[in-house]
């Protein structure tokens, strides 16, 4: 009898005991609970190789009654389980223990988990039981650093969150929250340097009304909350597989449909209407469909009532699905997308309210971004697991600008256009070579094609002129290996390398990554990261021609910015339930395209167009540490607090050193929530949670006032040689979610008040020549998000 005979057999029988003592216990229990019950149904499977995992014990902690084992496809079922929140623990002989700690349960929705039991490397005898909590690793089984699970329930429920999975990283140690754009800033670095992934493919900002107010980032999230599955989000060194990126890495999934039972979603709220549903396309062969329908409220009343106010409303909508279809003998295939449309008209009011120059333009926008893709998932009998995906992602942009004068009259100032479409294959090889040792290979290849015009008037009495176009395509090539090693059950390895090349113009890097973990004991654990890291420009930076170039494509050569990531961690787990993580890192950046003589860098960059010539000449340098002490939810309460001290600096074209636009230098965040179970069956929930953030203001450049007052238009004009030197007082917000969520049979309703802002801060939104005053003055706005929801789940 072989290894994994033996581990089976003692699985059974302590299952086969555990089902016996408690069949007595059971009656009592269940005599006492009326409340409405539903199921909780998963997989098992091997952390390493993904490889299904029968015979596993699964039971509920709070309700010793209920225990079963995993079928020969490492699934298992547990019917009759009471409404509310649960903890969940996996168990399997040579294996750690896995827990999922409060597990929600609606009387209208399955629960459904994908549970990854990580192997004891040493032999029987010596092996030492150590729980791991499922919010403690990411999924990545390459990320030993630098890496955090982002949960999907989180997202509806943290304050600020917002159903954003964008808002909720905000929470994270070393991650700028805003109120006005939900762009992603780590470490002081610019949104635009992250990467948006989704199914193993780089996407277009998926944000409604993106790159507006910031580049990289937008309003709010088109990914809803009811169709992603949890998923990671990397803020340094994160592993080989990830090519194209600097500051950080979202890698979004799309959880499958339920296989065995229709479920539906409608939703009503102030930001938007929702309609969801998902169920078997065949209970067979489990197959299944899930979407996510979209439209803006405010979008849909401008509809129905197109006059008056609401045509300054925003309208938007968005769509994302996923069909699966598992195969008996060829894998599982599975078509995804989403996609989303933004339209934008606000309102001229009369000029004796102007109070700016900007109050008198009328401003149009429209917005399309998608990506779909086909992906097949096929796992050998030798535990490895091939998994290949084609994709194309789209993006385009049109907007429109006219000017007006006091009498009314106006004249065209901007319009812009472009198009980005990308075609994506990209495929991977996962095996486990022993307990020791597993290895991931794969490679990328992405064609990218660019189409864009930008004529622009100089000033409001001049006639527009062309300022940039370019039009393109190229391609980019990725390579990787990533390998883990378990050197024994104490200490992890990951060592790999990425390579990409772009056609273009032949630049390719080679980027070395390797990790360490080190668990001292049950309670300390110590880690160390290092990756180089690059990321190419958008492509309009490269196909730009303007009217002083003519033809010539003056940013054809550049090089990728490029950035050495090192990272330590250092992780007490101070109970079951409560853990301190503290993360110091360092990050230098080179090669960073500047333009010469110019404080000029593109990692402050913040508007959709570039139309200079650049040189990889710039660099950059971020340092400081992280912490974060969290006690997960238990008995309905948890709580959260992350701090982050860092400097950001750049080193532009003008060969000084200044900081980047993104320095806050500190960030402080405190979370608390509590749920109670109330009615008369206690099966009703009432939750509050709150978020306050401190941290350092907005920077700027001191205005050039005498520029400023020259200028045709009063344009507010900025001294560059001190960029960024100047920083705005602190900014304070809270955050705030309370809902109550009724659970009756095969249905529940949740009404909820979701809201961001609520001390009433005022963003910075640049220096404006005030036309009443004449004054030269920090516009700055008081931007609030409340969202008042009703959902009904059946």
């Amino acid at each position: 009898m072989n290894r994994t005979e033996v581990v089976a057999k003692v699985s059974q029988l302590s299952t086969s005991i555990l089902l016996i003592s408690c069949l007595l216990f059971s009656i009592h229990t269940s005599a006492q609970d009326n409340r409405p019950v539903q199921t909780i149904r998963g997989i098992v499977i091997d952390y390493a190789s993904g490889t299904p995992l029968p015979s596993v014990s699964v039971g509920l902690l709070d309700l010793p009654q209920t225990a079963t084992m995993t079928d020969n496809d490492g699934k298992f079922t547990i019917n009759n389980v009471p409404v509310g929140r649960h903890d969940l623990q996996a168990s399997f002989v040579g294996y750690e223990p896995a827990i999922f700690h409060e597990i929600m349960l609606t009387s209208a929705r399955e629960g459904y988990l994908e549970i990854q039991l990580k192997e004891n490397v040493q032999q029987l005898d010596e092996v030492v039981i150590r729980s791991r909590i499922n919010k403690e690793e990411p999924l990545n089984k390459m990320a030993l650093s630098g890496a955090r699970m982002l949960s999907v329930e989180e997202a509806s429920r943290f304050a600020g969150g917002m159903d954003d999975p964008a808002r909720l990283v905000s929470s994270f140690a070393g991650v700028s929250p805003s109120v006005s754009t939900n762009g992603i800033s780590i470490h002081g670095n610019a949104p635009s340097l992250l990467q948006w992934r989704l199914e193993d493919v780089e996407i277009p900002n998926p944000n409604h009304f993106a790159d507006v107010a910031s580049l990289g980032g937008g309003v709010l999230s088109s990914l809803s909350s009811n169709v992603l599955g949890n998923s990671d989000f990397y803020t340094s060194a994160f592993p080989a597989e990830y090519n194209n990126a600097v500051s950080g890495v979202f890698d979004m999934k799309l959880r499958n449909g339920n296989n065995q039972q229709f479920q539906h979603t409608l939703q009503a709220g102030i930001l938007g209407l929702d309609v969801a549903s998902e169920g078997p396309i065949s209970r067979k062969h489990n197959a299944s469909y899930l979407f996510n329908y979209r439209y803006s409220t405010t979008g849909l009343m401008n509809k129905v009532s197109p006059a008056g106010d609401l045509e300054q409303a925003m309208d938007y909508q968005d769509l994302n699905f996923k069909f699966n279809f598992p195969t008996e003998k060829a894998g599982v295939f599975s078509w995804w997308g989403t996609a989303l449309i933004d339209k934008i008209k606000p309102e001229i009011e009369s000029p004796e309210e102007w109070d700016y120059r900007d109050d008198a333009s009328d401003s149009r926008m429209k917005q399309i971004a998608a990506a779909t893709g086909l992906s097949h998932r096929y796992l050998f009998g030798n535990d490895g697991l091939l998994k290949t995906t084609l994709a194309t992602t789209y993006s385009k942009t049109d907007a429109w600008e006219d000017v007006f004068d006091f009498d009314l009259v106006s004249s065209p100032s901007l319009d812009f256009k472009s198009r980005y479409t990308n075609l994506v294959l990209t495929s991977s090889f996962n095996r486990k070579y022993s307990s020791k040792h597993t290895n991931k290979t794969g490679f990328t290849i992405t064609n990218m094609n660019y189409d864009m015009d930008f004529d622009l008037a100089p000033y409001s009495t001049i006639p527009m002129e062309r300022i940039a176009e370019g039009k393109g395509n190229t391609n980019l090539v990725s390579a990787y290996t990533s390998s883990l090693f378990s050197l024994n059950d104490r200490i992890s390895a990951t060592l790999g390398a990425n390579g990409q090349f772009l056609t273009l113009n032949n630049s390719w890097t080679i980027e070395p990554r390797a990790a360490i973990k080190w668990q001292v004991s049950s309670k300390n654990s110590f880690g160390f990261a290092y990756g180089l890291h690059s990321r190419m420009e958008k492509m309009d930076v490269y196909f730009v021609k303007t009217k002083a170039t003519g033809d010539e494509l003056i940013n054809n050569d550049l090089d990728f910015t490029k950035a050495h990531h090192v990272s330590l961690s250092y992780n007490y787990k101070m109970s079951d339930n409560m853990n301190l993580k503290v993360e110091p890192y360092f990050q230098y950046l080179y090669d960073v395209p500047v333009i010469a003589d110019s404080p000029y860098s593109v990692l402050n960059r913040s508007t959709f167009y570039v139309e200079d010539a650049l040189v990889n000449k710039g660099e950059g340098r971020n340092y400081g540490v992280d912490v974060t002490f969290e006690k997960y939810m238990t008995k309905g309460l948890y709580y959260m607090v992350t701090a982050s001290v860092f400097d950001s600096k750049y080193y532009g074209g003008d060969g000084v050193w200044h900081h980047t636009k993104f320095n806050r230098n500190y960030i402080l965040n405190g979370l608390v929530g509590k749920e109670w179970m109330v009615g008369r069956n206690k099966q009703d929930v009432l939750g509050v949670n709150l978020k306050l953030t401190l941290q350092g203001g907005n920077r700027y450049s001191p205005v050039d006032e005498e520029a400023t007052l020259a200028h045709p238009d009063k344009e507010t004009q900025y001294n560059e040689t001190k960029a960024y030197s100047k920083q705005l007082s602190p900014m304070f917000l809270a955050n705030y979610t309370f809902s109550y969520r009724m659970n009756r049979n095969n249905v529940s309703h949740e009404f909820a008040i979701k809201g961001m802002n609520a001390t009433g801060y005022k963003e910075y939104f640049g220096h404006e020549y005030n036309l009443k005053t004449g004054v030269i003055e920090p516009r700055r706005l008081k931007n609030s998000i409340l969202n008042i929801v009703y959902r009904l789940d059946f």
